[in-house]
């Protein structure tokens, strides 16, 4: 059995405007995002391998910063399908051919760099025990539900939400069954494994992770990375 990270960098980054460079790309102190998120599973002790899904054409690129900052534990650097749900099916399927189904399998955003050492450990633990790992951090801000007349609808007890993050962990056997169930309803407009899987039937268990792990989606979100980059460095 192995611990494999599939790495989701696809994305254009259009929310960005910040040029042709896919936000996975951009740096900060001469190293991309991409990178820093990369680094965080090649340097884990339990993580055995790591399948990159990218646009295809970025993926050329991708090979020369994983030789570049030697990411070793690289099995695969794979072409992404038109929607995220296609591309996290291709990934999944590069890892049945490369590993068995009983392998956990870590989904996670080539964008979201600060995932630690102890979140990933815990979610490997937690698949182990339960056969799943959602990592969630609690709502900061009140959540509340839209309504079509642009009025407030329910306002949720913030104490009882919780965010969902990145990784998401299964065991391969379990992604691929649910991923092919999908694909059999004809709804492939799912755009999160947690979503998938709890609606295939799966439970899901939750990892606690911290709330500094984001997601890299806007010019805010850059910024916030660099700035946190740099308060770790001080």
């Amino acid at each position: 059995m192995a611990n494999i990270a599939v790495i989701f960098a696809g994305g254009m980054g259009s929310r960005m405007n910040n040029g042709s460079v896919p936000k996975q790309f951009m740096e900060h102190k001469h190293k991309p995002i991409l990178i820093y998120t990369l680094e965080k599973f090649q340097n884990h002790s339990e993580i055995d391998g790591i399948i990159i899904v990218m646009v295809s054409s970025w993926i050329e690129y991708t090979r020369e910063l994983v030789e570049r900052y030697s990411i070793t534990k690289t099995a695969a650097i794979i072409q992404g399908g038109q929607t995220g749900f296609l591309s996290r099916y291709n990934g999944l399927c590069k890892a049945a051919e490369l590993y068995n189904e009983n392998s956990i399998i870590l989904m996670h955003d080539g964008v979201r760099p600060f995932i630690d050492t102890e979140t990933i450990t815990k979610n490997i633990a937690s698949v182990k025990e339960h056969g799943s790992a959602i990592t969630v951090a609690p709502a900061t801000e009140t959540v509340a539900l839209k309504t079509e007349k642009r009025l407030i609808g329910e306002i949720m007890d913030r104490s009882l939400c919780q965010l969902a993050k990145a990784p998401q962990s299964f065991y391969l056997g379990d992604l691929i069954k649910a991923h092919q169930a999908q694909f059999a309803s004809g709804n492939t407009d799912i755009i999160d494994t947690a979503f998938l899987m709890q609606s295939q039937g799966y439970p899901l268990y939750v990892v606690d992770g911290n709330v500094e792990n984001i997601k890299i989606t806007t010019m805010t979100d850059y910024y916030t990375f660099c700035a946190l980059v740099d308060h770790r460095e001080y």
